[in-house]
């Protein structure tokens, strides 16, 4: 089953923050969060272990309690296993280290076998409290290109992980699994298997306004000739066009800082908002099958709404790519 066809719209909801990321959010303000998501129609939601130790799956499957489970699709990860005994020492999560610093306490087990696939797909529905998953996706492996490692990893994943989550397909026990990374290439040695093949994607913060090319000129023309959807995760890159100060996990540098005025002083001519500009360009490619973006508080929620809606003039997609802000080759929604 194409990701097209199983999701049951084209905005998703992330719950990166549910997990308190960059700040402790309150339990209430969280619950809210997810309630707002329900109430505005959303019944896409992805999650994951990773996302404050579990505090994130918690967080959402408290909500989702309360719903008609055959009325809502859900998504989660595998590749990190939440151990109940508590971190002493301050774990090393390279680039995202410090992103949950306010998340559970509990150790975090990074492993992509067989057994420990198994035992986090476990865990996963005990803190959803769900009986049933519908997409799995395999998270962030090979994160270092530039040695010999990741490709330990990604052997690791592909005997293990992929061969389950493929198995699990195949038995009905889940509708859909593939990577959910924020690099491309993994995706990229994935899709050059004979197997196991996967249903989809879930790629983080490279096929935005502000990282597309890679992606748009070797990942997803693979992708298109095989049939395999994208989910577009982070379509804010980590927030920066969303209002923050954040790009790629860290403080954004001076040049993304420069580009994302550029894109908010054509915006602004144009009168129209910078994440409506975001999120129709990402779902503009015919390989994305939705978008998630994360939320923390409940108006969010209404704004990505509204600016999934947003009626964008073509005027503003013709300037973007005069102006040098997208590549000449990216889709651009219908009518520009």
């Amino acid at each position: 089953m194409s990701l097209q066809h199983l999701l049951p719209g084209r905005l998703g909801f992330g719950t990166a923050p549910l997990g308190n990321m960059f700040r402790a959010i309150p339990d209430e303000e969280a619950r809210a969060t997810v309630e707002a998501a329900w109430d505005h129609g959303i019944r896409f939601f992805d999650t994951a272990p990773f996302y404050g130790a579990g505090l994130a799956e918690e967080r959402l499957g408290e909500v989702l309690a309360g719903k008609p489970r055959d009325e809502y699709v859900l998504s989660t990860k595998v590749g990190r296993v939440i151990l109940d005994e508590h971190e002493t020492d301050v774990p090393d999560f390279g680039e995202k280290g410090g992103l949950f610093a306010h998340g559970n306490p509990n150790k975090i087990l990074h492993e992509w076998t067989a057994d420990a696939t198994e035992r986090s797909i476990e865990g996963s529905l005990k803190r959803l409290g769900t009986d049933r998953l519908d997409i799995v996706w395999v998270h962030d492996i090979a994160q270092d290109f530039h040695g010999d490692a990741w490709l330990a990893t990604f052997e690791e994943a592909r005997t293990g992980a992929f061969r389950v989550l493929s198995r699990l397909r195949d038995e009905g026990v889940i509708k859909a699994w593939g990577l959910g990374v924020n690099k491309t290439e993994p995706i990229e040695l994935t899709l050059a298997l004979d197997e196991p093949r996967p249903d989809g994607f879930l790629l983080a913060g490279r096929y935005t306004l502000l990282d597309h090319e890679h992606a748009l000129t070797r990942l997803l023309p693979m992708a298109q000739e095989q049939g395999v959807d994208m989910v577009v995760g982070g379509p804010y890159s980590s927030g920066v066009l969303a209002g923050g100060t954040h790009f790629e996990y860290q403080q954004a540098p001076a040049g993304i800082i420069e580009r994302v005025g550029k894109l908010t002083a054509l915006a602004e001519r144009h009168g129209v908002s910078v994440k409506a500009a975001a999120l129709q360009f990402s779902l503009a490619h015919p390989a994305a099958a939705a978008v998630v973006p994360g939320a923390s508080r409940p108006g969010r929620i209404a704004e990505d709404t509204a600016a999934l809606a947003e009626t964008v003039p073509a005027a503003f997609w013709t300037e973007l790519r005069t102006a040098g802000l997208v590549s000449p080759a990216a889709p651009l929604p219908d009518g520009a």
